[in-house]
């Protein structure tokens, strides 16, 4: 896109000249483009992480940011991207809404020159090299560190059972947390997964689907744990599970769940969700330092994975609230 600009400021400099018109601002023109399509608002963590880029993607920094909001559909997604090598942005950035599906547009943007990022969730397509890089969470070890939290919280030898509400289907979040838990099922044999269901990674939808199946229950189960694949589905499960009459907690039902938004943490500190496995939504900095070192000619490493950990009740502070921005 700006080696177009620059043809195009040649026409202009050459009209000033003859017409004797004063020249327009270039400011703009030197942009860098970012095309950024996300899948959409469905969650407090969504919202933190568009927030993120917005902020760090500004003119004030250099950038000019063309947003589209996909709505949880893919193929939104693909048209933005279309649209955006149509457009001949520099870079386009997509926090993809499902893993499968991306080789053709990919590779359209490949044969146009144009890098892509994949933000957050990934993409699963027959050449890597269609991907630049790829800047996110690793979702398999934050199931791994649920799994490990309920290894420790009960004893070997007792039976519990879990509720599982999964994620976004097809999503990275949901395959890599699913496969963690599902593995450690197969690994336990007093671990019982007595229904699993879709939550959509919304309030609204957990609530929905949890409500509908202890309404189908003759008698209610025990549940010792719920594994939330993320803190929107655990307020929407604790809603609802408090509407049957369960306890919520150490000696009732304990709630885990993915993320960790300020929401979810001061959840954790009142004893209503048991641990909160942490996701940062804060990539934007860690994009724009991949693009900025494309700028400089310099090579990038396809994945990079931002530092996270979990908390229980006793790590809330006030401290730690305080400096949650999401």
């Amino acid at each position: 896109m700006r080696k177009l600009i620059a043809v195009i400021e040649v026409f202009v400099f050459l009209a000033f000249i003859f017409t004797g018109c004063a020249a327009p601002d270039t400011q703009e023109e030197d942009l860098i483009v970012i095309g950024m399509s996300q899948t959409g608002a469905e969650s407090d963590w969504r919202a933190a992480n568009t927030e993120s880029m917005q902020a760090v993607f500004t003119e004030k920094n250099g950038y000019r940011l063309l947003y589209d909001d996909a709505r949880q559909q893919q193929e939104n997604q693909i048209a933005a991207i279309r649209r955006y090598i149509q457009e001949k942005v520099d870079y386009i950035v997509v926090m993809p809404i499902s893993e499968s599906g991306w080789d053709a547009v990919l590779q359209e943007a490949y044969d146009a020159g144009i890098p892509v990022i994949i933000v957050d969730r990934m993409v699963d397509i027959s050449d890597e090299s269609l991907v630049t890089a790829h800047v996110g969470a690793n979702f398999y070890a934050e199931g791994e560190r649920a799994v490990a939290w309920m290894e420790n919280e009960f004893p070997a030898d007792q039976e519990i059972n879990i509720v599982h509400i999964q994620g976004t289907q097809g999503s990275s979040a949901q395959i890599g947390r699913t496969q963690a838990l599902t593995e450690a099922v197969e690994g336990n044999p007093q671990w019982n997964i007595i229904c699993s269901m879709d939550g959509d990674f919304t309030q609204a939808k957990t609530y929905e689907v949890m409500k509908e199946y202890l309404a189908g229950c003759e008698v209610l189960p025990e549940i010792d744990v719920v594994y939330c694949e993320n803190d929107n589905e655990a307020f929407g499960a604790i809603i609802a599970l408090g509407e049957y009459g369960y306890r919520i907690g150490e000696g009732g039902t304990q709630i885990i769940a993915f993320d960790a938004t300020k929401q979810a943490l001061l959840y954790c500190r009142e004893g209503k969700i048991s641990v909160c496995i942490e996701c940062n939504p804060m990539l934007g900095p860690l994009v724009e330092s991949c693009i900025s070192a494309m700028e400089r000619g310099e090579k990038v490493d396809r994945y990079q994975y931002v530092d996270e950990g979990y908390f229980t009740s006793v790590d809330i502070t006030d401290e730690l609230l305080d400096s949650r921005s999401y």
